[in-house]
């Protein structure tokens, strides 16, 4: 059916700018929804972050959409991934992408690459008034029909324009720190931490420098990921480099509530926590080097969100972090989204003559699949090679299958990748959210 079905377009607004909301308003676009409004806080949609990993699954969509050559343009195919113990031993190496059987490559690209060529296609496809800046959804009250009333606040805090809205359908894409899930689950509190401290930054480096793989290293207590994202550049073949590490919090007195307020993205030395991965090395690739080209360091607390048992109320659902923030393990955080994106595009194309069941429909699909992601997580996903491999051999190996036998690395890596419907024969069957749209002229 057409979204037409509804007696006209409904007007869909999506709270949050971020990976999952312009994705969302891409693949709703797609799927023949006309009426469709981003609103983001921030004033502007500008290229800042680091770097992220995207599975080929989320690569699969993303082409789909029609945007993997203007995404591509700024990133680089990922080709290899190596785990490390602390020591310096090769724990495992696996192929990836193409090189893994999959028909889309996985990419690595720097999470402002990926969100301006999301809200260049909105904008260009959409109408410029789509995408609104500035303005936030800071509450959400639902309406006997189901319909959510917003309020919309304006950056700085005055209600702008009127001080409520109400869309046919309201899709929460607002992060971890939700204020539409918020409104739906009034009692659930902030994210939990889980005492660990992650540092993220970007490093232009030369390539010779960074190899051409991605890199996992550490032991039970902390770890390090480096890899380049760009393609080399200039008489020096530099490349931009992403690297995350991550350690317990140092003691310093303050109650945990005290690191999770205020501004979770702050600005560090990277002196803070350099001499902790001082003598980091792995096949020539300098983890102290790295670090030291940094331009800048962020510091946030590791957290995550306890699995919900329900996203969907009324004509109101969630996307991307607001449904299921996770750890940063095993590539998911945007892959993820991505596919929420699709998958909410799809079940409400299907269920045209009814907005709330084709809600109810892309949650019965999805919040299984993520929820098992968010425990695995938990448990360190496939990074849990780098704790067995420390706690069998603490002091490092010259023969990792002599610590864990080939087939028991394998099998990590095979359940992660089957927990997220993410294996080869899984994602190379095509994607299953397209939408065919009626024969028009």
């Amino acid at each position: 059916m057409s979204p037409h079905a509804y007696g006209q377009s409904p007007h869909i607004v999506i709270a949050g700018g971020g990976i999952a909301g312009l994705t969302a308003a891409l693949a709703l676009h797609a799927a023949g929804f006309e009426r469709v409004t981003v609103v983001e806080a921030a004033p502007a949609i500008r290229p800042v972050g680091a770097g992220l990993n995207l599975m080929p699954n989320a690569v699969r969509e993303l082409a789909a959409l029609g945007l993997l050559d203007a995404l591509e343009a700024g990133a680089v195919r990922t080709r290899e991934l190596r785990y490390y113990h602390r020591s310096g031993g090769l724990i495992s190496r696996e192929p990836r992408g193409l090189g893994a059987g999959y028909r889309w490559p996985q990419l690595s690209v720097h999470r402002g690459h990926l969100q301006q060529v999301l809200a260049g296609a909105v904008r260009a496809r959409l109408g410029a008034a789509a995408l609104v800046t500035g303005v936030r959804v800071s509450g959400v009250e639902p309406l006997p029909d189901g319909r959510p009333r917003l309020r919309l606040e304006h950056r700085e805090g005055a209600v702008r324009g009127q001080a409520s809205l109400v869309p046919d359908i309201l899709v929460g894409a607002d992060g971890i720190r939700s204020a539409v899930r918020a409104a739906l689950h009034p009692a659930e509190g902030g994210p939990p931490w889980n005492g660990m401290l992650v540092w993220r930054g970007v490093s232009r480096m030369p390539a010779r420098a960074v190899g051409s793989f991605m890199l996992i290293a550490g032991d039970d207590r902390q770890k390090a990921v480096v890899y380049p994202m760009s393609r080399p550049t200039g008489q020096s073949r530099e490349v931009l480099v992403n690297w995350a590490l991550a350690r317990p919090a140092e003691p310093d007195g303050a109650p945990p509530e005290e690191r999770l307020r205020g501004d979770w993205d702050r600005t560090v030395p990277v002196e803070t926590f350099l001499p902790f991965y001082e003598g980091w090395e792995f096949d020539g690739v300098s983890v102290p080097d790295v670090l030291r080209a940094a331009d800048s360091a962020h510091e946030y607390p590791m957290v995550d969100r306890d699995p919900l048992d329900r996203w969907t109320h009324g004509r109101t659902t969630l996307v991307g972090d607001a449904a299921h923030a996770m750890y940063p393990v095993g590539s998911n955080g945007a892959t993820q989204s991505i596919v929420d994106a699709r998958a909410l595009a799809h079940a409400l194309a299907r269920h045209s003559d009814d907005p709330s069941e084709g809600l109810a429909a892309y949650e019965r699909e999805r919040r299984p699949v993520t929820t098992a992601l968010q425990r695995a997580n938990r448990e360190r996903g496939p990074e849990v090679v780098i704790d067995l491999a420390h706690a069998r051999a603490p002091h490092g190996f010259t023969d990792i299958h002599e610590v864990i036998p080939a087939d028991e690395l394998a099998a990590i890596a095979g359940r992660y990748a089957a927990t997220g419907a993410f294996d080869p024969t899984t994602v190379n069957q095509g994607s299953p959210y397209e939408v065919p749209l009626p024969a028009t002229g």
